[in-house]
């Protein structure tokens, strides 16, 4: 430093403090507004942690909560240099000590299973966590429907080796007509073991769609296409009778359940299968099986409880027709259903965004903490 530099510092004392003073502001500003999104991802984890003794997380959001604790503490730890409210030190403090107490809690937790919550939250919640998967089992089942639309299309007779079922191979035609005359309840007495048998036989098929998944996926994929197949053939079949009525009062009722269940357990399976085959993930098998198995139990169980209630109705709605039930309430009876389901498989997304908006409002509710300076 020159002389005559130094002077003039001496001259005008304070005036080195006041500009350090104002950088410090300025970078506290700039710094508080880099560190807050990671400030509120922490809290809203903690939030979720809290609220839900039974809430768990897989191995990739286990290192990113203990990334945000290492980095909210060593904000803490920079924020002391801070010529700064003391509001936000103490919210830093308390974050960073809910946290710690998170990771250091030595007593176990209670593994109580609660009927409800798991139905009406961890259930549509795993399921959107997997939605690719249910999207590749939905587009591999579309891709069966069409192949046996097309091959029912250009020829007819391959209906007697596509459907698996004897009242599926007669006359369309034929087939509404006797059920439309029918005056007597075929039914009579044996809804129960009818309902039952079409539970187990559905169920055991979703299971087996599942464990297919051992097989890297191709049983399952093979499985999925070929319940496509069928179900294009059928529809094919009776439009192409002029039966599309009959057919949207027969299939609707039950189907609008039974067919995205069976979905369900085509996502489980090849949620399985990729577990198996890895998919760049470089964690070992065991880990990869152990972290997709709660949610393979989950789904399955899921799928359960929705054939069980496609079961009920097949037994005690859709078999019955025109004139003892019109087509047009067992047609909107079907889209209430599928509507209602779809809307229960949506929470999954609508728990991110309600828990996101409510993350953001607490922010807001601190913006004066955040921006003291201003």
């Amino acid at each position: 430093m020159r002389p005559h530099q130094l002077c003039r510092y001496h001259s005008a004392p304070g005036l080195a403090d006041r500009d350090t003073s104002t950088r410090m502001i300025i970078d506290l500003q700039r710094f508080v507004a880099v560190e807050r999104s990671f400030w509120s991802e922490l809290e809203s984890l903690l939030d979720r942690m809290e609220a839900d003794p039974g809430f768990s997380m897989n191995l990739e959001r286990v290192r990113r909560f203990h990334y945000l604790y290492q980095r909210a503490s060593a904000d803490l730890g920079k924020i002391m240099t801070f010529a700064a409210k003391p509001e936000i030190r103490r919210y830093l403090e308390s974050l960073v000590a809910r946290a710690y107490g998170e990771i250091h809690e030595g007593r176990e937790k209670p593994h109580r299973f609660a009927p409800w919550l798991w139905f009406s939250q961890t259930s549509p919640q795993t399921f959107g966590r997997r939605a690719k998967a249910f999207a590749l089992s939905l587009a591999i089942t579309l891709g069966g429907c069409a192949f046996g639309s097309l091959a029912l299309m250009r020829d007819p007779e391959a209906k007697q080796v596509i459907m698996p079922f004897l009242h599926l191979k007669g006359d369309s035609v034929e087939r509404v007509a006797q059920e439309e005359r029918a005056s007597a309840d075929r039914l009579t007495g044996q809804k129960g073991t009818f309902s039952a048998t079409l539970m187990t036989h559905n169920t055991k098929v979703s299971i087996f769609a599942l464990g297919l998944g051992m097989t890297w996926g191709i049983g399952t994929i093979i499985l999925l296409f070929y319940n496509g197949v069928i179900l294009g053939a059928v529809a094919v079949d009776y439009m192409m009778a002029g039966q599309t009525r009959f057919l949207m009062g027969w299939l609707p009722p039950h189907g609008s359940i039974e067919i995205p269940a069976i979905l369900i357990a085509g996502q489980a399976g090849l949620l399985l299968a990729g577990a198996l085959i890895g998919w760049g993930d470089r964690a070992s098998l065991r880990m990869r099986l152990r972290a997709v198995t709660p949610d393979l139990v989950t789904l399955i169980f899921g799928v359960g409880i929705l054939l069980v209630w496609a079961g009920l109705v097949e037994s005690f709605l859709s078999q019955y027709h025109e004139p003892v039930l019109p087509y047009s309430i067992k047609i909107a009876f079907g889209l209430v259903e599928l509507i209602l389901l779809a809307l229960f498989l949506a929470q999954s997304g609508a728990e991110h965004e309600h828990a996101t908006k409510a993350s953001e409002a607490r922010m807001e509710n601190r913006r004066w903490t955040w921006e003291p300076f201003a």
